[in-house]
């Protein structure tokens, strides 16, 4: 039987996914951004099955922080129970820091 999460999204990653779109608006192509963010929102929506399948975050490697990758962008959330919060998402040539993550106390060092 197939378990299913409960998959919801800090303010933080909402005001990322208009940035996105602000920013293909601003280098007018704003049906781009329209597409972007529309696609961003499907793969999101992919979380509420088997969100183990995403890797570890690699600036972390907690267990409880994952990441997507939707190209060219990143979907970063914490895994808890049978519940998905998307804290951010970035483009994927950034890294990240623990400053960027709503809430994130890592569990080493």
């Amino acid at each position: 039987m197939t378990m299913y999460y409960t998959v919801t999204m800090a303010e933080s990653a909402a005001v990322d996914l208009e940035d996105i779109r602000a920013w293909y608006a601003n280098v007018e192509v704003p049906e781009a951004g329209d597409v972007v963010v529309k696609n961003l929102v499907a793969r999101i929506r992919t979380l509420r099955e088997m969100p183990e399948r995403a890797r570890m975050v690699p600036e972390f490697e907690e267990s409880t922080l994952r990441e997507l990758i939707e190209p060219p962008y990143r979907i970063v959330f914490r895994l808890d129970d049978a519940r998905v919060r998307v804290v951010r998402v970035f483009h994927s040539a950034r890294l990240m820091t623990s400053e960027e993550i709503e809430g994130f106390v890592p569990l080493s060092g």
